[in-house]
């Protein structure tokens, strides 16, 4: 959205105090205010009052307000500061001031949209392992920052758990429908932040928003319960999916966060809630929303992030779902865990048969009054049959006309509206099917939905045949015809996991020499707890009722990762959350359960490094990683001022005056202690190109341990590792290595570029300690 959005933050260093916002007006928009630690002038009795004079004094009537209306939100734990509707002349007056750090833009986010945990390998009668060992986290808190939550489903029920950890500073706010009694010893916390949306959008519509922690879109129940849901059987969708429903980490206490409303989430309440879960002492923070990448010291996520981190709460982020094309991965700051989707190895086929006998695979979760068997019925193309051929095509809402569409199955493509919503579109047009294709860019994903008539999504592959059918048989005799088989839900799918395809890829567009998504984690077709009040297919007609629901998103992913981190910290109390990611990270897989390397669901070729960061999670093993990778806040200091970030812009990211000439020493912003090892060079017709990494590993195995190191270097490139041999005789012992990187410039087009990967790995014999190495070549144009 950039400087030209209709919001902007203003940060300043302030405590926390709550605010009504004003409402919306044509020349005021929503900037923001940071001021120098302790500037405060002793005539005030808060900050609070202090800004609000400040703004006053600055309009351009002069007249002072009488207390903080026209601040949204003041911020105080993971970041000092406030937001507040300004014009723009108000805006460059502050900015001006010489107490004023920062003016930073706001983003409006977008949401990323029960066999999950035997597939990750947590078995409930597990005598041993991570469940066991952790206690299923059950002192653990999970803050969730997403569309609030629905207290009464059976996956936050508080059966035989203890009182809530003493530690425990939070809220449970009563709002619309969302009594305080809403909280038990599960959902141990909830509150709203809903300022920041009100300032751009005006009043609340309180006849379809719940003006409370409730959630009226489903999303957040859905990835809380993903994230920390108790043991619920039986569990299903529509009869799809049948068995026992878990979050990974069952007994761990969950807070839920509410700031997302019916425009998007709010860059003010999103930094509102981060504030508000670090004060009320979380332990993670789970956040499945994202917008366009930007600076960090511009991106009101990454700052949150960063308070966190440095607080010691692990953060967990969806890299998108802007696959699968390359440079569309979200959330990429370092000290953020970035969670990339996989399928699992369940499926819920649904194929098509056409009037020429040919099967096409699709996959759908309907349950509703079926197709005759037996029966073939009529079969239309909607974008060659009237309309104006492309809305048609797409079969958006009043396109479709029903003389031709009454009685047929109708193939729509996939893109713009939501893929249910063609279904509510065909299904009032008289059709009595969908087949749902996807187009070229989606390639051979598939995702299953809960749709309001016997639908199914297939292949852009099996669109195209499905056309072409279409075409030929429309001029033949025998026109065309086609059904649809429900199968239910099949298990035991190979392969999996496959990454799939909407999940975002890097480049990291911010930061090269960071790899993202770090890891991949399931996101496609996952079964979770889900509100009453909304359709399983989301769409408005829909007036069916399920405890639970099926969806897919890099946001199903992310909570997987926010409940692993919750058993690693459970089991390993003293570990930070830089310890967590890196156990996370050199314990991935990159082989699918047939031994081979995981592909890529979009095109059916194998993946890259790019697709799935370090692989795939692997819980038991991140339990006892052996060596740990792990970083402080002043080593992401170092890291920002080796990627020529100014003292400033340093400041407004980490609160910490920087001292950028320790950070020369570090060498360059790849050597941030990492578990992956990323380089790009520039050619610029140099012959050769070389660089070392300074990694340091902490031993977190055995006592005594000798690890040594083995090399997989990417294609055509040199690297050496010293030393070979890393000799431990205590647990928390650090020792240092170095990488080093040559290789031969090779023939490029202009603006064209070369990645190849490899891995460096070290192993104890008992432990394997795994990082991907990256080098890509890029050619200026």
């Amino acid at each position: 959205m950039g400087l030209s959005s209709l919001f902007f933050i203003v940060l300043a260093i302030l405590p926390l105090s709550s605010s009504s916002s004003s409402s919306p007006s044509s020349d005021h928009k929503t900037f923001i205010v940071q001021v120098q630690q302790d500037a405060k002038p002793s005539i005030f009795p808060t900050h609070a009052h202090w800004y609000d004079s400040t703004l006053s004094s600055l309009s351009s009537s002069g007249s002072p307000s009488p207390g903080p209306t026209r601040i949204i939100h003041t911020y105080s734990t993971v970041f000092h500061g406030f937001s507040a509707k300004l014009s723009p002349s108000e805006a460059l007056r502050i900015q001006s001031l010489p107490h004023v750090l920062a003016l930073i833009p706001e983003q409006v986010r977008q949401l990323h949209t029960t066999r999950s945990p035997q597939f990750l390998g947590l078995k409930t009668g597990d005598s041993a392992g991570l469940l066991k060992e952790s206690d299923f986290g059950s002192d653990l808190v999970i803050g969730v920052i997403d569309t609030g939550i629905w207290p009464e489903r059976q996956s936050f029920n508080d059966r035989d758990l203890g009182p809530v950890p003493s530690k425990w500073k939070g809220q449970c706010v009563a709002g619309k429908a969302f009594p305080s009694t809403s909280c038990n010893r599960k959902l141990i916390g909830a509150r709203f932040f809903s300022n920041g949306y009100e300032a751009t959008n005006g009043k609340m519509n309180e006849t379809t928003q719940f003006r409370s922690p409730r959630d009226s879109d489903g999303h957040g129940t859905h990835t809380a319960s993903i994230a920390a849901g108790r043991y619920v059987f039986p569990a299903s969708t529509l009869g799809y999916a049948r068995g026992v429903a878990a979050g990974m980490a069952p007994k761990a206490r969950l807070a839920a966060y509410k700031v997302c409303w019916d425009s998007g989430c709010y860059d003010s309440d999103i930094l509102a809630a981060f504030d508000a879960a670090v004060a009320d002492r979380v332990d993670v923070i789970s956040l499945s929303v994202g917008g366009v990448v930007v600076p960090y010291y511009l991106d009101a996520i990454a700052i949150g992030a960063f308070g966190a981190e440095d607080a010691g709460v692990f953060v967990s982020a969806s890299a998108g779902n802007g696959g699968p094309g390359g440079l569309t991965v979200t959330n990429v700051a370092p000290w953020v865990t970035t969670v990339g989707a996989g399928t699992i190895d369940r499926g819920f086929p649904a194929d098509v048969k056409l009037g020429n006998g040919k099967m096409i695979p699709g996959v759908s979760v309907y349950s509703g009054p079926g197709l005759t068997p037996g029966r073939m019925y009529p079969l239309i193309y909607a974008g060659t049959e009237g309309g104006d051929g492309y809305s048609s095509s797409l079969c958006m809402e009043g396109s479709l006309d029903p003389s031709l569409v009454k009685g047929k199955i109708v193939l729509c493509d996939r893109g713009i509206n939501s893929r249910a919503a063609k279904g509510e579109v065909v299904k009032k047009a008289g059709g009595v099917g969908m087949i749902l294709a996807n187009g070229v860019f989606d390639g051979e994903g598939l995702v299953a939905d809960c749709h309001i008539l016997p639908a199914t999504a297939v292949g852009a592959l099996g669109g195209d045949e499905i056309r072409k059918y279409i075409e030929v048989a429309s001029k033949s005799k025998s026109p065309p015809t086609a059904t649809v088989i429900f199968k239910g839900t099949r298990l035991g799918v190979r392969p999996a996991p496959v990454v799939a395809s909407f999940s975002a890829r890097g480049p990291n567009p911010e930061s090269p020499e960071i790899l993202k998504p770090d890891v991949i984690a399931p996101g496609l077709n996952i079964l979770a707890a889900w509100p009453d009040n909304v359709g399983p297919s989301g769409v408005a007609s829909d007036k069916r009722k399920t405890e639970f629901n099926i969806l897919s998103g890099t946001s199903m992913a992310c909570p997987h990762v926010s409940g692993l981190a919750a058993l690693l910290k459970a089991a390993h109390p003293e570990w930070s959350p830089a310890a967590i990611r890196s156990a996370l990270m050199t314990t991935a897989y990159t082989v699918d359960n047939r031994g081979e390397t995981m592909l890529d669901e979009s095109s059916g070729n194998t993946s890259t490094v790019m697709d799935y960061g370090a692989g795939h999670v692997h819980p038991q093993k991140a339990m006892d990683p052996g060596l740990i990778y792990d970083l402080t806040p002043y080593d992401y200091v170092d890291f920002l001022c080796n990627s020529n970030y100014t003292v400033n812009n340093i400041q407004v990211v980490t609160r910490k005056k920087a001292d950028c000439s320790r950070a020369k020493k570090a060498g360059h912003s790849g050597n941030l202690n990492y578990p992956s090892l990323s380089v790009a060079f520039q050619q610029y017709g140099k012959p050769k190109m070389s660089t070392h990494f300074i990694r340091t590993v902490t031993n977190v195995g055995d006592p005594e341990s000798v690890y040594r190191v083995s090399v997989r270097p990417p294609r055509g490139v040199s690297v050496t590792v010293r030393p070979e041999k890393l000799a431990f005789r205590r647990i928390g012992q650090k020792l240092n290595f170095l990488v080093r990187v040559e290789v031969r410039a090779v023939k490029l087009s202009p603006g064209g570029s070369s990645m190849r990967s490899g891995s460096v790995v070290w192993s104890d014999g008992k432990h394997t300690v795994t990082s991907p190495l990256v080098v890509t070549l890029q050619q200026s144009l």
